[in-house]
């Protein structure tokens, strides 16, 4: 009767052994799904918060930046000059907000770092080219604003080769460009609705093409002291 007691109770043991492994493996399995859950949670909120973002309002409006630039062109060398010079208005008008936008709202992402410069570049470039066409004084400022883009391009290729990413757009940037903006929009109005007399309108072209061109080179030595400053905080770490 002993005997038959002990086995009893060595199989009540076993069973009891048994079912807590069941217990255990449940908890488990439970404790993992609700990881994995937290871990796509935490995803889905990166892919909607986070810098790696494609599809946000500042992107979209960088985009359209891109998009107005052979429409102004072929606008403005046929001749359609208030269409010309909405579309500049509307391009730099999109080129204010989409900054302002991106911080408010938290929708600054990595794509926009890229984006936005770039938008700023193919505009202002093409824009300049085009109005170079017609008013040979602006071909000045046409030539800073190349070698202000290719130091600035020179200086990104640096840090990305030493896997270091450049600043975004800064203020006095922004400002550079609404200057530019508003000076060859100002000048195509002019020239076009021939509302000034030509002596007073070549006084108003170089005023505003000097000033858009002293804020444009000033913007390029912040820019590069910035990188300066990043290239001696990557030869810190490295030391």
């Amino acid at each position: 009767m002993d005997r038959e007691a002990v086995e009893t109770r060595v199989k009540h043991a076993r069973g009891l052994e048994i079912e807590m492994k069941k217990k255990e493996k449940k908890e488990g399995a439970a404790w993992g799904e609700a990881v994995g859950s937290k871990k796509k949670e935490a995803v889905k909120k990166a892919s909607l918060t986070g810098p790696d973002r494609i599809f946000t309002i500042p992107n979209i409006m960088s985009a359209l930046r891109i998009v107005l630039v052979p429409f102004f062109a072929v606008m403005y060398l046929q001749g359609q000059l208030v269409v010309a010079v909405v579309l500049l208005l509307l391009s730099g008008l999109t080129d204010m907000l989409d900054g302002f936008v991106a911080r408010r709202f938290n929708q600054i992402t990595d794509l926009g770092k890229i984006l936005d410069p770039f938008a700023d570049k193919l505009t202002q470039g093409v824009v300049a080219m085009c109005v170079a066409i017609r008013f040979p004084a602006i071909r000045l400022l046409l030539g800073l604003f190349i070698l202000k883009e290719l130091l600035m391009l020179g200086c990104a290729v640096v840090l990305l080769k030493k896997h270091k990413r450049p600043c975004a757009a800064k203020w006095y940037g922004k400002v550079a460009t609404v200057m530019f903006y508003v000076s060859v929009g100002t000048i195509v109005t002019l020239n076009g609705l021939e509302l000034v007399q030509p002596a007073t309108f070549q006084m108003a072209a170089f005023i505003m093409l000097g000033l858009t061109g002293i804020m444009m080179a000033y913007a390029a030595v912040r820019y590069f002291q910035i990188f300066l400053t990043i290239l001696r905080e990557d030869s810190g770490e490295d030391s």
